[in-house]
């Protein structure tokens, strides 16, 4: 499959559960309220999960019958693991989060009183499954399983902080992924990494027409898949470099608002509100 197959196979994905999942979507324990205070499904990011399964799914089922390789390549194997495990963790946050915490100092001052957040959980959850994968990458050598870890756990949490406007996460995801997917070419990490983003695509959309939210589940996954595609396919060098970016932007957020920054740099603000439509809209 090549990549630009994967991304239209992911899109096509994602649609068609979109479609079917009206019900779903409509049902009370998914309704929260965005930025706006309008009342819309959230982890809705779900979809990119189920796109994935689905078409490694059927990857597999067509290799059993000789339309393609029987066994997925370790890096895909990778990347259905980290969709799975970090779709699960942003979908029990978007679920059962409660109360104001937020950021690092937010869980962490929480946890200091005794008590643990669903936020708390994401991030170390997080981080404990961006090591597993790391060391399952490239072996236990000294730190380096520990930049990598960084590396995927970070990205996904920026990914989570990006998440505060219609569409935005996605459009900033699509950005990088455009040197990630370079990258990637059409080794088997970059054929599994345009799934994904293929099925972000699909429910991009919506997203912008705030319709529904794709939530930490989906703004999770995104997340961490880039950060994954980039352990799996640049040089240490290039990680250890990458680690330090992420590491100083996440941090960067427990002082500076993102969204206040956009507002006040035209070109980001023209790029953040691009394609927005108002509630309601086709």
């Amino acid at each position: 499959m090549t990549v630009l197959l994967a991304l239209v196979v992911g899109f096509l994905a994602a649609r068609a559960l979109l479609l079917a999942s009206v019900d779903v979507l409509a049902a009370p324990v998914l309704q929260r309220e965005n930025f706006r205070g309008v009342h819309l499904p959230t982890a809705v990011g779900l979809l990119i999960v189920a796109a994935v399964l689905a078409v490694d799914g059927g990857r597999v089922a067509a290799g059993a019958f000789g339309a393609g390789d029987p066994a997925p390549a370790p890096a895909r194997v990778l990347v259905l693991v980290a969709v799975l495990g970090f779709g699960c963790l942003g979908f029990v946050d978007d679920l059962l989060a409660t109360g104001t915490d937020r950021g690092f100092r937010g869980h962490l001052r929480a946890l200091a009183r005794g008590r643990v957040t669903t936020g708390f959980l994401k991030l170390a959850g997080g981080g404990a499954l961006a090591l597993v994968l790391a060391v399952a990458a490239h072996g236990d050598t000294g730190g380096r399983p520990f930049v990598d870890a960084a590396v995927i756990a970070l990205a996904a949490n920026l990914a989570n902080l990006f998440d505060r406007a219609p569409g935005r996460t996605t459009k900033y995801a699509l950005l990088l992924y455009i040197p990630v997917g370079i990258v990637c070419g059409t080794a088997a990490a970059g054929v599994a990494t345009a799934v994904v983003m293929g099925a972000a695509m699909g429910l991009l959309p919506g997203d912008l027409r705030e319709r529904y939210m794709l939530g930490d589940t989906g703004a999770n996954v995104i997340g961490a898949v880039l950060g994954l595609a980039v352990v799996l396919e640049t040089a240490p060098e290039t990680r250890i470099v990458v680690a330090a970016v992420l590491l100083v932007a996440n941090l960067l957020s427990e002082v500076v608002s993102f969204s206040r920054v956009i507002e006040r740099v035209p070109p980001l603000r023209a790029f953040d509100r691009l394609g927005r439509g108002r509630e309601g809209d086709a």
